[in-house]
C-alpha cells in the first residue's frame, strides 16, 4: 500500500480522512501537521514537499501558470464572505468604498486569496480603481514577481495591526490576511487583536454579502486540494478516489453534526445561504471559480485562463 503524505487545516469534515476512518483504496494516508497551515502552502509550491496539500486557490492558479507540477481536485474545505474584512483606522475618515482611493491598505501579501476577493468586490461592486490604492504588505508572496508597482513592503518588523492602530495605514484586511496575526506563516505565528478604534468599512456586511451571493451566485472559496502531478500520472484513478474519500469524510461529519457546531462559522453561513456551506464538485462551484479566475486576471496575477483547472476525474457534486 502506497503512503500518501497529506496536509490539511483543522477541519472537522476532514478528520475522518486523516485518521484513516475513511480509506483511499490502495493508499495509506500519512497526516503531516503544519501550523499555521498557510506555512505548508509555500512548502508545497516551492518544494513539492507533500503528496496532497491544501492550498490557497489563488496560489494554486499561479502555480499552474508558473509550471509547478501540481494538479488538484475540486474540494474546497473552507468558504467565507469578505465584506467584513476591510477595517479602517479610527482617524481615517473612510465612510464608503470610494474613500479608499489614494489610501494605504494593509494586506499580508498581495496575492493572498482573501485580498483577491476583497479587491474584486471593491472594483466590481463599488468601482474602486485598484491602482489608486497603495497596498502595504508585511510578508512575501508564495510566488513572487506578480505584485504591481503600487505595493509597499513593511521594513521595520511591525505588524499590520500595529500600523493600523497607529494610523500609519488607513485600512487593512482582517484575520490571517492582515491584522489578525503578526509575522510570517511559520510556527509561532502570533495572533493579534485590533482592540477599540478600527471600525469596519461595511457595518452591515452580512446583508451585503447575502445580497451579493443571491445576485451573482458567487460564494468565495478558499483552500483547494492540490496533488503532486507525478502521482496522478502514475495513477490516473487517484483524483477520483481521493475526491470520493473527501466527500465521504464530509458526509460523515454532517451526519454526526448537522448543525455544524464543530465549526459555528460554517453553520452560520449554512443558515445565511440556506444551502451547503462547503459544496464540493465542478458544477456547484462554476460561478465562484470563474469569478476567482476573472479577479486574478483583472489584478495581474494570471496572464490567461488556465487550460485545465483540475485533474481528469469523476467529481459529482457532494
Amino acid at each position: 500500500m502506497q503512503k500518501l503524505s497529506m496536509v490539511l487545516g483543522d477541519y472537522a469534515h476532514g478528520r475522518a480522512l486523516l485518521s484513516g476512518d475513511v480509506e483511499i483504496p490502495g493508499y495509506a494516508v500519512e497526516p503531516v501537521e503544519v501550523s499555521p497551515v498557510i506555512g505548508a502552502y509555500r512548502r508545497m509550491i516551492r518544494d513539492l514537499e507533500f503528496d496532497v496539500c491544501e492550498l490557497a486557490p489563488t496560489s494554486y492558479l499561479m502555480a499552474l501558470q508558473a509550471g509547478v507540477p501540481l494538479t488538484a481536485i475540486p474540494v474546497f474545505l473552507n468558504r467565507r464572505f469578505h465584506h467584513a474584512d476591510v477595517q479602517c483606522a479610527a482617524a481615517s475618515g473612510i465612510r464608503v468604498p470610494g474613500d479608499l482611493a489614494g489610501k494605504r491598505i494593509g494586506v499580508r501579501a498581495y496575492t493572498v486569496t482573501t485580498g483577491v476577493w476583497v479587491r474584486g468586490i471593491l472594483h466590481d461592486e463599488y468601482g474602486l480603481d485598484l491602482g489608486s490604492v497603495t497596498w502595504v504588505v508585511d510578508d512575501e508572496d508564495h510566488i513572487e514577481g506578480r505584485a504591481p508597482s503600487n505595493v509597499e513592503r513593511v521594513t521595520d518588523g511591525r505588524s499590520l495591526g500595529a500600523l493600523l492602530r497607529a494610523g500609519e495605514i488607513d485600512a487593512a484586511l482582517s484575520g490571517n490576511a492582515g491584522t489578525g496575526r503578526a509575522g510570517a506563516p511559520r510556527a509561532g505565528w502570533t495572533a493579534e487583536q485590533l482592540g477599540d478604534g478600527p471600525y469596519p468599512l461595511f457595518p452591515d456586511h452580512e446583508v451585503l454579502a447575502t445580497d451579493w451571493f443571491l445576485r451573482t451566485g458567487i460564494y468565495p472559496l478558499h483552500s483547494v486540494i492540490a496533488v503532486r502531478r507525478e502521482l496522478v500520472e502514475k495513477d490516473p484513478d487517484l483524483p477520483s478516489v481521493l475526491y470520493a474519500a473527501f466527500a465521504e469524510s464530509k458526509r460523515r461529519q454532517i451526519s454526526a453534526d448537522p448543525e455544524w457546531t464543530a465549526l459555528p462559522r460554517l453553520g452560520k453561513q449554512a443558515r445565511q445561504l440556506g444551502t451547503d456551506p462547503i459544496p464540493y464538485g465542478l458544477a456547484a462551484n462554476e460561478k465562484s471559480l470563474r469569478a476567482l479566475v476573472a479577479f486574478s486576471r483583472q489584478q495581474g496575477l494570471l496572464d490567461a485562463e488556465p487550460a485545465q483547472l483540475f485533474a481528469a476525474g469523476d467529481y459529482p457534486d457532494a
